[in-house]
């Protein structure tokens, strides 16, 4: 097997041999959960542009990568958290990105796609009112409505700002889910992927946040198709699955302990809308695939190795997950490059991408080691790592 060498802790530089890939099985579908891929964007390289004011998209990688994940059978969460909304890319680049999207699902048979509407084109400021947030929140979810979509509500950093009680939010979310066409899911993003949402529901302290988020689902459960959490708390999302109203899904976004939550318990499981699976696709379908088959126990041998992994990637502060999940594109030959929208490729460490691609290897994940390596070699000598 293929050696290189890998920076590691003290400066040191030390050999690494890698393993074989893991053979996953192909899914037999469909899946007994709803599954999502909360999916990144490929950035093009050659635009002319400054990357930390202007997104530049390779629209045709792009829109191949989400093919490659409907392949799997997995849908696609569009223009959310993984794809850099809110870090990169603006609204009229995500509505665009939709756009695309949506055209390229009608052409793939059983091909699942949500999208993600919000606020985020509104500069949140101290003069922002809640009627504002409702005009930008019902401008978005129009425009997604109007090719087809259907919606993510994800939740606002304008709201944040501008709510000053739990009751604000309960008006917000109610207008907007009276009006929507069809039911959403709704998004709550922990303040650690998103510092500007703390608060969010009104109360700093995520149990009293959880009460509100529920009576909101429960006062309009006929428009809420699931609540994806990202608390990175298995114990609350238990707790709040358990409660919220019958037919009301649970999406777990918990990027540490997705598999226990998938597999559920007794009473009941999560679905998942994930931004791992992003990075672990094809180990995620078979293990769907699995666990449709009513083998557990080979559902968590092909999971269980991707958690390491996926622990890392979203390693504080997880707001720069992003930056492995497109890493782990380029290791595996799905892009031809390492550079992100924003720049985001700057966003970890030397030290950090070597310990993803050593935690990536031991979990089977790539498909091609030679050229993976041949590709992290890339990588690591323009970081100043000498081979």
């Amino acid at each position: 097997m293929t050696t290189l060498n890998l920076p590691a802790a003290g400066g040191k530089i030390s050999p690494y041999t890698m393993k074989p890939p893991k053979n996953f099985p192909k899914a037999q579908k469909p899946f007994n959960r709803v599954a999502y891929a909360a999916a990144h964007v490929v950035a093009d390289p050659f635009a002319d542009n400054d990357p930390w004011l202007e997104p530049a998209v390779d629209w045709d990688r792009t829109i191949a990568f989400r093919r490659y994940l409907w392949s799997l059978g997995l849908g696609v969460a569009e223009a959310m958290d993984t794809a850099q909304r809110g870090m990169g890319l603006d609204w009229k680049t995500s509505l665009e990105l939709i756009r695309r999207s949506l055209d390229a699902a009608r052409d793939v048979p059983g091909a699942v796609i949500a999208s993600g509407a919000g606020t985020d084109h509104l500069e949140p400021s101290a003069s922002l009112t809640v009627d504002d947030v409702i005009r930008a929140y019902e401008e978005q979810c129009e425009a997604v409505e109007k090719l087809g979509g259907r919606i993510i509500l994800m939740a606002s950093r304008a709201l944040a700002k501008a709510a000053r009680s739990p009751d604000d939010y309960e008006k917000v979310y109610a207008r907007i889910l009276s009006n929507v066409k069809e039911p959403v899911i709704i998004h709550w993003l922990g303040d650690m992927f998103d510092p500007a949402l703390a608060g969010y529901w009104g109360h700093r302290d995520a149990d009293a946040a959880m009460e509100v988020a529920i009576a909101v689902i429960t006062d309009n459960a006929d428009k809420v198709d699931g609540v994806k959490i990202s608390l990175l708390d298995k114990d609350k999302e238990i707790a709040m699955r358990r409660r919220i109203p019958q037919g009301v899904r649970m999406y777990t976004g918990d990027d540490f302990n997705y598999a226990e939550l998938i597999a559920g318990d007794k009473q009941g499981y999560s679905d998942a809308l994930l931004g791992i699976f992003d990075a672990i696709a094809p180990a995620a379908s078979a293990a769907l695939g699995e666990l449709a088959r009513g083998d557990a126990a080979s559902f968590h041998n092909i999971l269980a190795p991707t958690v390491a992994l996926s622990r890392h990637i979203f390693k504080a502060p997880t707001r720069f997950y992003k930056t492995g999940v497109v890493f782990m594109a380029y290791l595996n030959g799905l892009q031809d490059h390492f550079t992100m929208v924003g720049g985001q490729e700057s966003a970890r460490s030397t030290l950090h991408l070597a310990e993803l691609f050593r935690l990536a290897d031991a979990a089977g994940l790539f498909a091609n080691p030679d050229d993976a390596a041949t590709r992290m070699r890339r990588v690591m000598a323009a970081r100043g790592v000498i081979h």
